[in-house]
């Protein structure tokens, strides 16, 4: 018998199979459903050629590299050839292209380059895949390395008479949009529950002093809290207060007084920062953290010393916040400096980072004020350092990187203070 076959009557049930039965239709009647959606998770970059005239003459076929940006979970450059990347052109063009710079197969994606037009007219010189019928789907690329792009993007001649160049700079968009597939469950009912506002309501309480017990006098400014608060989000704290000195724990309401506290190893600032942590579970302001002016040293941010005292009281998350708002900052200029205080605070995540950049970009961290506190402070450091680069030159090795780090010390670095990152 055909088993699509369904218009055949069960046979008699005995009590209670009938019920059964019925249960199955009424659950067929409210069937559920999926689509698989195919779409572009896009993504924009801008690259700035500051320059350009003393760029000319490096070579053909060879290029300036943007910093590597995220588009669809994969890496990607922007790559600039002042003398074109055809050699039987004769340097006559400039040629731009779309790297893939991670790992990946087979990757899937629409590209846009953009020359702007810096007239203020608007006239942008526009190459994309988005606003054309794509006979042949879009544009794959096999490997880490391959790349999509035009050689001759721009006669010379003709771009440096042009409105896209401006005070010997010029600004390219770039846009990629990666194809992704995507499978979209509809369920029968769904209640949508919003995030959680426990933040809200704890940092409703501090505001407030409602029930405060602990009095914390930071350099003479007080600040009111809850003991029970406090302890459940740091062991310091904790200990201090049910704790006692023979190590014995106190109930917590055995001292229903409010208790005053004198904390002389941080400013009020930092304290008010870190409970505002403790009670909210984020960070404050960015225009807060960033703390002393951009001349100053790193450890004078507030962000250094707030990342100091959760490393005092064990408040894991805070550091590794901390640790997170530091590593946006880290550039040649400031990593060495950066990676003394993640080395100082025990913060793992932010000194791996920095032990990483150093490394690929060290002929110029070497001629920086922060690499000559190294010596004189951290010795040890420096030599982690060193570690760090026998590595990236083994992976390089294996890589096929086409320039190894050791040739950076070579070629010289950028010494500005500017992010350096090695080509690849």
């Amino acid at each position: 018998m055909d088993d699509d076959a369904g218009d055949a009557s069960p046979p008699p049930a005995a009590a209670g199979v009938g019920a059964t039965a019925a249960q199955s239709r009424d659950m067929a009647a409210s069937p559920t459903s999926s689509r698989s959606v195919t779409e572009t998770v896009n993504g924009s970059h801008r690259f700035v050629i500051q320059g350009y005239s003393l760029a000319k003459g490096m070579g053909v076929g060879k290029h300036i590299a943007s910093e590597t940006f995220s588009v669809g979970g994969y890496q990607w450059a922007v790559y600039f050839y002042p003398d074109g990347k055809n050699p039987e052109d004769n340097s006559a063009y400039v040629s731009v292209f779309i790297a893939l710079a991670s790992e990946g197969t087979d990757v899937r994606a629409l590209f846009e380059l953009t020359l702007l037009d810096q007239s203020g007219k608007g006239k942008h010189k526009v190459h994309s895949h988005f606003d054309r019928s794509l006979e042949s789907g879009p544009y794959t690329l096999k490997y880490r390395g391959s790349m999509w792009g035009y050689k001759r993007f721009f006669r010379r001649t003709a771009l440096e008479t042009s409105d896209f160049l401006k005070d010997d700079c010029l600004k390219i968009n770039c846009t990629v949009g990666v194809v992704v597939s995507t499978i979209d469950y509809s369920r029968p009912h769904s209640i949508l529950v919003p995030d959680s506002d426990i933040g809200y309501h704890f940092g409703t309480l501090l505001d407030n002093h409602e029930g405060v017990d602990v009095v914390l006098n930071v350099g003479g400014e007080r600040f009111h809290a809850h003991k029970l608060v406090l302890a459940a989000r740091s062991t310091v704290f904790r200990s201090k207060f049910f704790d006692d000195e023979d190590g014995e724990k106190n109930e917590p309401g055995e001292n229903d007084d409010v208790q005053e506290i004198v904390i002389d190893d941080m400013e009020p600032k930092v304290f008010k920062a870190m409970l505002h942590f403790i009670y909210r579970d984020t960070l404050v302001d960015d225009n807060e953290l960033g703390g002393s002016s951009s001349e100053g040293s790193i450890f004078d941010t507030l962000a250094a010393k707030l990342l100091a005292a959760a490393d005092k009281y064990d408040l894991a998350r805070l550091r590794l916040l901390c640790e997170s708002y530091l590593c946006k900052a880290i550039s040649v200029a400031t990593v060495a400096s950066t990676l003394a205080l993640a080395d100082r605070h025990h913060a793992m995540e932010l000194k791996a980072v920095c032990l990483k950049f150093a490394a690929e970009n060290l002929s110029a961290v070497i001629r920086t004020e922060g690499f000559d506190y190294l010596k004189d402070n951290c010795p040890s450091l420096q030599s982690e350092i060193l570690r760090t680069l026998a590595g990236c030159e083994e992976e390089c090795s294996s890589g096929g990187k086409s320039q190894s780090v050791w040739g950076q010390l070579s070629d010289g670095g950028d010494t500005s203070g500017r992010r350096v990152r090695p080509r690849t």
